[in-house]
């Protein structure tokens, strides 16, 4: 019981930890972006990679974690395919409408579920899949606003959505299957996902944008906020990998579009964004979905728990009635053994 209650907390705590900095970096960002004038989203992506590779980088150094070896192969995929669903995103934020963008973002769930269940016999209860539609219905009524099609951007909205999923996927399979903790993951992919926006990065800003990152006019105050924005990266990078290797990818989408609803609030709240009647009943339908969700996991993560215990006493009988015999049966070569050194001796 104190394992599983240990167990809890971490999961409790990764999901505060990766709320807290998400909201925080948008906000971060937001002022970064729309009020001192820096665009430049992927760029400073890259540099948040590398911020966060120099720090893990420190702390293996200080013996903080221990770094472990997991096949290259594995990780350089992996770290490239996480590097290019950022910049699809990116992209498809710059050629389609906020609108859109959003709904690009709710199909994340839906896409993970049926990869889930198509190539890793995952099933879902029709009790989660309710709670699931319930939180995309309110994140969509919260957030989109409009809805304008072009070609160009389906395209490059599908590719976003195709990469986002196998990258969380390919997480949570190789945290499990490889044995290595979210910090040791992030800290062997994080170089090669910098390295593919550090090099793109720019090129993709441009094209977006029309502005060259390195023409940009830096002050104290935009340095001041870059790096407070990479500061706070190191936390979204790390929570990220530890919710996705403690639950799902699944869940961590849920928690993604909670993320969404208390940016929208807090957006009000403090940036004074306009807000709207269907912004606050889409929140309050999306936490709904939240909560139902969150309750129906945990009652079938209890069920599942009480299922698997009559199993290991089962297991654990079975052995020790395997091992009662082979005990009998040495003991008495024992006695055997030593009436003979005894005869010997006589």
């Amino acid at each position: 019981m104190g394992e599983m209650a240990g167990i809890q907390l971490g999961v409790i705590g990764a999901l505060f930890l990766s709320v807290a900095s998400s909201v925080s970096i948008v906000i971060c960002n937001k002022a970064l972006m729309s009020n001192l004038g820096f665009p430049f989203a992927t760029t400073l992506t890259s540099w948040h990679l590398v911020v966060t590779f120099c720090t893990l980088h420190v702390a293996h150094r200080f013996n903080l974690f221990e770094s472990k070896s997991v096949d290259m192969k594995t990780v350089i995929l992996f770290g490239l395919l996480n590097g290019i669903s950022i910049g699809f995103l990116n992209l498809s934020l710059g050629f389609n409408s906020i609108g859109f963008y959003q709904m690009t973002k709710l199909a994340i769930i839906p896409f993970t579920v049926l990869l889930e269940t198509l190539f890793l016999n995952k099933n879902f209860s029709q009790k989660i899949k309710f709670a699931l539609f319930l939180l995309l219905v309110g994140v969509g009524i919260a957030s989109v606003t409009d809805m304008q099609l072009n070609g160009l951007g389906t395209i490059l909205s599908l590719l976003a959505i195709l990469t986002t999923c196998v990258g969380q996927i390919l997480t949570n399979t190789i945290q499990k299957r490889l044995n290595v903790s979210s910090t040791q993951l992030l800290y062997q992919s994080a170089p090669f996902q910098a390295a593919v926006l550090f090099i793109s990065g720019p090129l993709v800003d441009q094209f977006l944008t029309k502005k060259n990152v390195f023409a940009y006019k830096y002050n104290p105050l935009v340095v001041t906020f870059i790096l407070l924005s990479c500061v706070i990266a190191v936390a979204v990078n790390f929570s990220t990998f530890m919710v996705i290797g403690k639950t799902s990818p699944v869940t961590y989408q849920v928690l993604g579009h909670l993320k969404t609803c208390l940016v929208l609030l807090l957006g009000y709240t403090l940036l004074h964004d306009p807000f709207s009647m269907r912004n606050i009943v889409g929140i309050l339908v999306a936490m709904g979905g939240m909560v139902l969700y969150s309750y129906f996991c945990t009652q079938e993560s209890k069920k599942k728990h009480s299922d698997d215990l009559p199993l290991k006493g089962s297991q654990v009988k079975e052995k020790e009635g395997v091992l009662t015999p082979l005990m009998g049966v040495q003991e008495k070569e024992n006695a055997e053994a030593k009436k003979l050194a005894k005869d010997s001796v006589v």
